[in-house]
């Protein structure tokens, strides 16, 4: 079937925490969830569950892990078996699970600024220190990794590097070398890599994602792997998440860690799951066109019309990271834009080292809505003048 992205629904009349965190005048680009109506299949194979009327306790479904298996394979030519593939309900609950089986006294878990918030918790959540190494902002505003900045952070504490890749909030999907540098390190270091790949199917056509653990053998077996189809397929509120983990000593430390804590994703989590899995590829490859063109959008009406604002244009998300620090607001770029212009984004400030001054825009929205937040953000600015 054909999807119409172009539609706006009132999201206001649900519990969404996007557009019902502000006042109803704010146009909110801020959560990382789309505004689109999730692929057919899944919401058939939904109201078909809820149809039957019992929602007991639900087995893992042979069925639903081989899905998994058949994406990985479709998408990213890597083969891991059934044993190697865990469900839990979210890809933070996987990080921080990862944390929990890793924590020692006095360790710590690296991260690469500026990243999405609650990876710079999960080390304290799990007794430990946060290392914060900031990724290398370029003249154009895009990021790269530096090997040598990686390799000097790392030491004796470091327990568990948390890869974000694609990246949130800088966009970036690390090419293969990059990947090999961080991974190289991890192994001579003797630290256990966790790398949280939920945005890896929301990549635009120029570039390719690659697990980390897909690289060879070793680095996989030193590799914890989180996916979901949560934001690929728009299904976060379902809570299911995938934890890939080919060592079997460290998948016994990830089950020890959650035993007791962390159950397993709900019923219809699973079910929203397997249909995606299965019938979604359509869905997701007219989305990601889609948002290819919003993306355009953006970079080229911030480079046209808000010359005081610089940005890269991102390769993987539906998310733009933009640097606003030459705009000189007395407030936070943020509250600017809430405040003047009725547009909530995510402030730059909540990501770590490097993200003062910065916003965080989610373009994953009908063209009219992004357009007019744009438009409020460029009036914005002219009036301040």
């Amino acid at each position: 079937m054909i999807y119409n992205f172009d539609q706006i629904l009132n999201r206001r009349i649900t519990d969404s925490v996007k557009w019902r965190a502000f006042d109803e005048d704010v146009l909110p680009l801020w959560v990382a969830d789309m505004d689109f109506v999730s692929p057919q299949p899944v919401i058939d194979a939904l109201q078909a569950r809820i149809k039957h009327g019992v929602f007991g306790y639900a087995i893992d479904l042979p069925e639903l892990k081989q899905a998994v298996l058949d994406w990985l394979v479709e998408r990213y030519g890597w083969k891991v078996t059934p044993e190697d593939v865990l469900f839990v309900p979210g890809v933070v609950t996987g990080f921080n699970l990862a944390s929990h089986a890793l924590a020692q006294p006095n360790g710590t878990v690296l991260v690469q600024t500026p990243v999405y918030p609650p990876m710079l918790y999960a080390a304290k959540h799990a007794g430990m220190l946060c290392q914060e190494q900031e990724l290398t902002q370029d003249a154009d505003g895009s990021y790269t990794f530096d090997v040598d900045a990686f390799d000097a952070v790392v030491n004796e504490e470091t327990r568990m590097f948390l890869l974000c890749n694609p990246h949130n909030p800088t966009g970036r999907v690390f090419l293969r070398t990059e990947l090999e540098q961080m991974a190289q390190t991890c192994l001579r270091r003797g630290v256990v890599l966790c790398s949280d790949e939920i945005h890896c199917d929301l990549v635009f056509s120029e570039h390719k994602h690659i697990p980390i653990a897909a690289l060879d053998a070793e680095i996989a077996q030193n590799t914890i792997t989180l996916m979901a189809p949560s934001k690929t397929f728009n299904i976060a509120g379902l809570d299911f998440s995938v934890a890939i983990i080919q060592n079997p000593t460290l998948r016994q430390q990830y089950e020890k860690a959650r035993r007791g804590v962390v159950g397993s994703p709900n019923l219809l989590g699973r079910i929203a799951a397997l249909a995606a899995y299965r019938e979604g590829g359509e869905w997701l490859a007219q989305v990601m066109a889609y948002m290819q063109k919003n993306r355009d959008f953006v970079f080229d009406f911030v480079h046209d019309n808000l010359p005081q604002i610089k940005m890269a244009r991102p390769e993987g998300t539906y998310l733009a990271w933009l640097d606003c620090r030459p705009l000189k607001v007395e407030d936070s770029p943020a509250q600017f834009f809430q405040k003047e212009a009725r547009v909530a984004l995510n402030d730059g400030a909540h990501f770590g080292k490097g993200g003062d001054g910065f916003v965080r825009l989610n373009f994953g929205c009908p063209w009219a809505t992004l357009e007019g937040a744009l438009n409020r953000m460029k009036q914005a600015i002219e009036n301040q003048k």
